[in-house]
């Protein structure tokens, strides 16, 4: 018996090749490039990032970013069949937002982007300074995604394939009406729909939209402070991560019959997986501190690692410990960057 029941249609009807199809992930978010500088001598330009580019020549970086593109990348690096992944946003066609699509394109992602002449495509600072690393975003075209994106046929025709929906928590900041058309069509075809908090403060500001798409998630993913920060803006009485878990996966659901499973990732503490009434926890593998370059980005990791095997109907157990791997791989890395082939076996 499959695991999950969205999967059963190519898991477990006669499908040979247990190799997912393409387009079996969607994911929505805001996508970035982000401009990564790694000099001590730079921290002066956070408050101008615009400048790193022509301050620092030949320093400077181009990364794919964003946390929704950062584990969809995963996602696909880890399946290595071009176009498993499907990738909605919005940029402008600038040099920035060429740039984008073209190294989503070289990683094998299947990028339907919405264009705006509004504003120029979203960037992210990275000031890189020893083991720290500053962030600076500008949204930007990014903010401007609507949902008149998904009436487009094509776009829609790749909603209806994908059979796993995954966003970080930030596009709930530009269209969470688009979250939500996604997420209801997740359950009435008997789908999965996956969410990350992302951030604490839209545990707050942003709450509204936040528990209007929660009835249909499915996966809820969050880290340590994301978990405490949600449990003291909805008055859970607790600080016991693990009691915060169960009552998150316990929070009403439109498909009852499909219990949410809340993941909740602590650093070097084990990953907390609720479900059932029931929370695991799972050891993290310690790395050396000499190995840590750069541990932006690794929740993003984590949760693509976790994906990938979700799509192939893996089991709890070894989405997490795909999740771990991968994890650990970007944090070896200066910026999110995933090298070569992956190793997970």
């Amino acid at each position: 018996m499959c695991p999950w029941r969205n999967l059963r249609s190519w898991l477990c009807i006669g499908h040979s090749e247990r190799q997912p199809p393409k387009g079996v992930l969607l994911a929505y978010g805001n996508p970035l490039l982000d401009i990564s500088v790694n000099d001590d001598s730079c921290v002066s330009l956070l408050e101008k990032y615009d400048e790193l580019v022509a301050t620092y020549p030949g320093k400077v970086e181009y990364i794919l970013g964003g946390a929704t593109l950062n584990t969809t990348r995963a996602v696909q690096w880890l399946l290595q069949r071009r176009k498993s992944t499907t990738y909605f946003g919005c940029i402008s066609k600038d040099k920035n937002g060429d740039l984008i699509e073209r190294k989503c394109k070289e990683a094998g992602v299947n990028v339907q982007f919405q264009y705006t002449d509004k504003e120029p495509t979203g960037t992210c600072a990275a000031v890189c300074t020893g083991s720290d690393r500053s962030l600076v975003t500008k949204l930007a075209a990014a903010s401007h995604f609507t949902e008149e994106h998904l009436d487009a046929p094509t776009s829609w025709g790749l909603v209806e394939k994908a059979r796993v929906y995954y966003s970080a928590g930030f596009p709930l900041t530009v269209s969470p009406a688009s979250m939500l058309r996604m997420a209801r069509h997740s359950k009435e075809e008997g789908k999965t729909y996956c969410m990350n908090l992302s951030a604490p403060f839209l545990c707050s500001i942003f709450k509204e939209p936040m528990m209007q798409l929660l009835p249909y998630v499915d996966f809820l993913f969050c880290n340590e402070s994301e978990a405490d920060e949600f449990a003291r803006v909805h008055e859970f009485g607790t600080t016991d991560r693990k009691e915060i878990a169960l009552k998150m996966a316990a929070l009403p659901k439109e498909d009852s019959s499909r219990p949410r499973t809340v993941v909740v990732t602590q650093g070097p503490d084990p990953v907390l997986v609720a479900k059932d009434g029931k929370v695991t926890e799972y050891p993290v593998e310690q790395l050396p501190k000499e190995k840590i370059v750069d541990t932006n980005g690794a929740g993003d990791g984590f949760v693509g690692g976790f994906l990938s095997q979700l799509v192939q109907g893996k089991s709890l157990e070894e989405c997490v410990r795909c999740g771990m791997y991968v994890g650990n791989v970007i944090v070896q890395q200066a910026g999110f960057t995933l090298p070569g082939s992956p190793s997970f076996a």
